[in-house]
């Protein structure tokens, strides 16, 4: 059965019925040299940014200088049309698309008339993959594109989440895999090159339209066959996990409708914005996939997604649910037992599922309210955006809610069940960090496998080539107060040290082993030796996972 079938042709959607017209746009814009670099050197850097900020003057001023200099490439006219939402007139678009030409275009449903011109009916733009090739993403246009409140069943393009997920996923060669909430695509163009077979859901139906026209139009980048599509990709309607109860992959990704909505009596699905609200109230969208996409993990499979949460005001006895920190000393972290912030998510957590939350930023309900309600444009109505903007403040409270944070977080059914080689962990990390940052997750996650079933004493380890020394001391002082161990790469996380811990990474080049050199520093400093040498073989474990002492491969 084709389940791709159903999609080609979905109202006020482009249509991808037609092969040869979909091939004919790939040809035009690859001609027209329509990719990153090329539109970046056609606005200049600074208005390439703007445009990524969804402010389109500094664009528009560079495209009507290149048209006042009498350039008339087919580039500018494609940007004009699809990035800027600009109209172009008939010997325009024959220049933009000379293959497809208007009528193809509006075929396909690419373009509409606007009196005796054409403006854009839906977003195109490049987009750098895992492909051996840029594609081209095609999704609806934005309210800085095209005037007005965005359409409930808005279909969201390339965006900051979007990004951030590709850039975080590990990205492992497996047999299937599912984007759960594909949107227009941009997860599943990122995991066909190492997933053999991919099945991507949404809810919106236009979702998924858009989504097969981009697979269609990038098939050659991609290296999938138009006319079996269905062998690498399935498309597949509903809500959640519904559409793959019972079955099983090796990885699961997802950007899903995680934004916290105030819920209001008789509501309609049709008055959600379904690329970003799930129906649900509060966090409880993600609480029921944190809970529920172990049941859709094969053993040993995977799953990684961004989600929002709440953190609600202390109990009123102060205590807070215990997580345990990431090991002693630890300060580039908030991960331990005090903060509030991990109260929810770890409770969400099933027994027997590792699980790693990474909390990135936190916002009050405040400004958490303002930044959606601007996302849709709902600012436009004065009086409806003052009652939204009251409803989120009330909702919040209901719930006792003092912020609201964002992050990313990591999943896995173990092979055997009850063996846990990294656990369950929470950390916030709002400092930059390197991307992308999948491999530096991935590295960290392999490193806790390895040490499962190993003596920490008998490993080699030797300092990463990013990891530097901080020591600060009082004028006079002797000795420093305070050392400090920072990573350059990856989650450039910063960690305490104590004197033993310094005198013991200073001496790690791989010629001796962990044990070794805990009992050597254990004899040059004061204490219980035996003390001293178990504090070390405790903290190694945590500065072998966290990246910054790895181990020798190649030694002997």
């Amino acid at each position: 059965m084709n389940t791709t079938e159903p999609f080609a042709v979905v109202d006020h959607a482009p249509r991808s019925d037609d092969q040869q017209l979909l091939d004919a746009l790939a040809d035009d814009l690859r001609a027209a040299r329509y990719h990153h670099d090329a539109v970046t050197a056609l606005l200049g850097e600074s208005a390439h940014e703007a445009l990524g900020r969804d402010q389109i003057v500094p664009a528009m001023l560079a495209v009507d200088d290149a048209i006042s200099r009498g350039e008339s490439a087919p580039l500018v006219y494609l940007v004009r049309l699809w990035l800027l939402g600009m109209p172009l007139d008939p010997g325009q678009v024959g220049v933009a698309l000379p293959q497809l030409g208007a009528a193809g275009a509006l075929r396909l449903g690419l373009i509409e008339p606007d009196g005796g011109l054409f403006r854009a009916a839906v977003d195109v733009r490049p987009h750098a993959s895992d492909a051996d090739a840029e594609v081209w993403v095609a999704s609806d246009l934005g309210a800085h594109q095209r005037p007005g409140v965005l359409g409930r069943d808005h279909v969201l393009g390339i965006g900051r989440a979007s990004l951030t997920l590709a850039q975080a996923v590990i990205r492992r060669p497996v047999e299937r895999a599912l984007d759960l909430g594909t949107g227009c695509g941009v997860q599943l163009f990122h995991l066909l090159p190492h997933c053999r077979q991919v099945v991507a859901t949404d809810v919106s139906e236009r979702a998924l339209a858009f989504t097969r026209f981009n697979l269609l139009l990038n098939h050659r980048a991609l290296h999938v066959d138009p006319d079996h599509l269905e062998d690498r990709v399935q498309l597949r309607l509903g809500s959640l996990l519904e559409p793959v109860a019972g079955e099983h992959f090796d990885l699961v990704v997802s950007n899903p409708p995680f934004v916290i909505t105030p819920r209001h009596a008789g509501e309609r699905p049709e008055d959600q914005y379904t690329y970003r609200d799930g129906g649900m109230a509060g966090d409880s969208l993600v609480e029921s996939l944190v809970r529920g996409l172990p049941d859709v993990l094969a053993p040993g499979g995977e799953a990684q997604m961004l989600a929002n949460w709440e953190i609600a005001d202390a109990p009123a006895d102060g205590v807070a649910t215990g997580t345990p920190g990431s090991g002693p000393g630890d300060k580039s972290t908030r991960d331990n037992s005090s903060d509030a912030w991990s109260r929810r998510p770890r409770s969400w957590v099933r027994e027997g599922t590792e699980a790693w939350f990474i909390q990135r930023d936190r916002t009050e309900p405040a400004l958490y309210a303002e930044t959606w309600l601007r996302d849709a444009s709902q600012g436009r109505d004065r009086e409806a955006y003052a009652a939204s903007y009251a409803e989120y403040l009330a909702d919040f409270a209901a719930r006792h809610v003092s912020e609201i944070g964002f992050g990313m977080l990591w999943l896995r059914r173990p092979v055997v069940p009850g063996r846990m080689p990294f656990g369950v962990r929470f950390e916030e990390i709002t400092h930059p960090i390197e991307q992308p940052i999948g491999p530096h997750l991935g590295a960290q996650i392999d490193a806790a496998d390895s040490l499962a079933d190993r003596d920490v004493a008998d490993l080699l380890l030797h300092v990463a080539d990013d990891v530097t020394e901080e020591r600060h001391q009082r004028p006079g002082a002797e000795h420093p107060g305070v050392i400090l161990l920072r990573q350059g790469a990856g989650l450039r996380r910063t960690t305490l040290l104590s004197s033993q811990e310094a005198g013991f990474v200073s001496a790690c080049d791989g010629e001796f082993t962990v044990g070794d050199l805990a009992r050597a520093v254990a004899s040059l400093t004061e204490g219980d030796p035996d003390e001293t040498v178990e504090n070390l073989l405790a903290s190694v474990g945590r500065l072998v996972t966290q990246g910054f002492l790895p181990e020798m491969r190649n030694k002997g």
